[in-house]
């Protein structure tokens, strides 16, 4: 996944995310800094939809980091509440559109949800008792 940013979000406006709640809606500001400039991506989310577009509109969470920053986030390199908490990045607005972020930006290849890990042991937990019960 070694897209930049700007490759990723030009790739999001291309359907239905079902990963998004469907009753959550919201517009988001990202500032890229580079070299004494600032790109500003805006992404409107409604009904499981995100629509990118390039404005430095006001919106209810605004997020500013260096493009580097947003990089890593692209390449699932960087968890932005991780990036947050390093000062990596500010935010200023509706900190509960910080979530969607972290649902847009998604984490590296092949991460999963704690809910599964926790199953995966679960189900590895309940093979192991039974061998044990057999033997």
């Amino acid at each position: 996944m070694g897209a930049t940013a700007e490759q990723y979000l030009r790739q999001l406006d291309t359907g239905r995310r079902p990963d998004l709640p469907e009753t959550t809606a919201g517009t988001l500001r990202l500032d890229l800094r580079d070299d004494g400039s600032t790109d500003h991506w805006y992404l409107t989310i409604a009904d499981q939809h995100v629509r990118v577009t390039r404005s430095a509109d006001d919106a209810e969470l605004v997020v500013r980091a260096d493009r580097a920053v947003f990089d890593r986030m692209a390449r699932g390199e960087l968890h932005p509440g991780a990036g947050l908490l390093r000062n990596e990045l500010t935010v200023h607005g509706n900190m509960r559109l910080l979530m969607l972020l972290r649902r847009i930006f998604a984490g590296p290849d092949g991460a999963r949800h704690p809910h599964e890990l926790g199953r995966a042991a679960l189900v590895g937990r309940a093979a192991s008792t039974a061998r044990d019960e057999r033997s």
